[in-house]
């Protein structure tokens, strides 16, 4: 049966990351079915295609100037739910959020939570997300049991894990095929509250001994790092960790006893649109002030929304708002073990700029995934954004690239935009695995994003 190919719109439309920075123009089409998306794939143009979803992430790995995009947030389909094997079947443009809506009602919940719960499915098996339980339980693609891929050639292909291709597909940014549907493997919650844990770190050192599990094991542990606080202070900290709270936790006259399995997130104004942003040196200085010296010295056992704990910033609309007009520059990578030395280095210097920037997030990973772009890796990840106008900020961040790559580290590729291509390789020493089998499966070239092209992933 012939398959009608939905029109792309007229004009091309300015696509940017969410740090909003450098946009582009491309093509987008919003294909309704997966048949419509393989229409559209077989027929890209001249400069490729390649897919998006909400458009959280803040690099440029779901761009693609003056080729085609397309948008798969129409395929959100809840085809079917197994609360109790704890199994769930979606299309790839349902988001978190809605899974959140869906399930925890049911008594389970998503297994990976990023920063953000307006992250698609297929999103985030993309960029194999990760969230404050990466120690525990490993990233995203690690709880995907299997998936339905859209490879360049038009074929559906059936992938499960454990072979190359599903390796390839976890962080594999888009370039191995379009993800159509997933099925993921679901953890069971009695309630929708966590039971929390807060703390500060006096310093650096401090925060890397409470991390590394000086006590009993969380299953979520994230650092709010104050990275304008220098001398003895610096690396200080505002440390969160966090268990699922059982139903028998409740206080006797907890609210949440009559209904524990509600979602009921916050909503909060937006930010005022301010010239220039809010953050400046001053403002960002007293922000990280405030925090720490507001953050209880030792607190336990507080119930928290899950909302709340895991997404802050997700109550309040156009929070990247903050930086101003020019947006931020996000800069997130991970060192292993025993690389101490060097993460205390870059903290130092990023403290000694003095600049105008929030506190950045700090944790522990654990087992990375099987792919050879995931970036997951055992060791320390530090996650901040940095405003665009600095002078100097692209030397100063082409230096830390160095830096950790030499470490042993890597760069975040889902969340980059601006790395130069000569460090990837040792960054990512499976670089050559992936490209031999991008080159095999997509001897056209028809999935291409500005990220690929910039790194030379093709």
């Amino acid at each position: 049966m012939a398959v009608e190919t939905r029109v792309p719109d007229d004009d091309c439309e300015a696509l940017t990351g969410w740090g909003r920075t450098a946009p582009t123009l491309a093509r987008v089409y919003r294909p309704r079915s997966p048949a419509e998306a393989a229409a559209a794939l077989r027929a890209p143009g001249a400069r490729g295609a390649v897919a998006r979803g909400l458009g959280r992430s803040p690099g440029d790995a779901a761009r693609n100037a003056g080729g085609t995009v397309l948008d798969m947030t129409g395929l959100d389909r809840i085809r079917a739910v197994d609360a109790r094997a704890g199994l769930v079947d979606c299309e790839a443009g349902v988001s978190l959020h809605r899974l959140m809506e869906v399930l925890l009602p049911l008594g389970r919940f998503v297994p990976v939570v990023p920063a953000t719960r307006y992250v698609t499915v297929g999103g985030a098996v993309a960029g194999d997300v990760h969230g404050g339980n990466q120690h525990a339980v490993g990233s995203f693609g690690r709880h995907v049991v299997s998936l339905e891929l859209l490879t360049p050639d038009g074929e559906v292909r059936t992938v499960r894990p454990g072979t190359p291709l599903f390796d390839a597909t976890t962080g594999g940014l888009g370039l191995t095929g379009v993800v159509l549907s997933a099925v993921l493997r679901l953890p069971a919650v009695e309630t929708s509250l966590m039971r929390v844990d807060t703390g500060r770190a006096r310093d650096l050192d401090e925060l890397l001994a409470l991390l590394a599990g000086g006590g009993r094991p969380y299953h979520h542990a994230t650092a709010r790092i104050d990275l304008r606080a220098r001398g003895a202070a610096t690396g200080r900290a505002v440390l969160t960790r966090g268990d699922p709270a059982p139903y028998d936790a409740l206080p006797r006259r907890h609210p949440a006893r009559r209904a524990p399995l509600a979602f009921r997130p916050v909503r909060l104004p937006a930010p005022p649109r301010v010239p220039g942003g809010l953050l400046g040196r001053a403002s960002a200085g007293l922000l990280g002030e405030l925090r720490y010296r507001a953050s209880p010295r030792a607190e336990t056992g507080r119930l928290r929304p899950l909302s709340g704990f895991f997404h802050p910033l997700d109550a309040v609309p156009h929070w990247n708002r903050l930086y101003g007009p020019g947006g931020s520059v996000p800069y997130r990578f991970v060192l292993p073990h025993g690389r101490e030395e060097a993460l205390r280095g870059i903290v130092r210097r990023i403290a000694g700029r003095r600049w105008p920037v929030l506190p950045g997030v700090l944790q522990r990973f654990g087992p990375g995934g099987p792919g050879p772009l995931s970036f997951a890796l055992p060791g320390w990840c530090l996650a901040l954004d940095l405003p665009t106008g600095i002078p100097g900020l692209g030397a100063f961040l082409d230096a830390l690239d160095e830096e950790v790559a030499e470490a042993g580290g890597r760069v975040h590729l889902a969340g980059d935009s601006r790395m130069r291509p000569e460090v990837l390789a040792a960054m990512y020493p499976r670089l050559g695995e992936f490209r031999a089998l991008r080159a095999a499966l997509d001897p056209r070239s028809v999935l291409v994003s500005d990220l690929s092209r910039r790194l030379g992933l093709q």
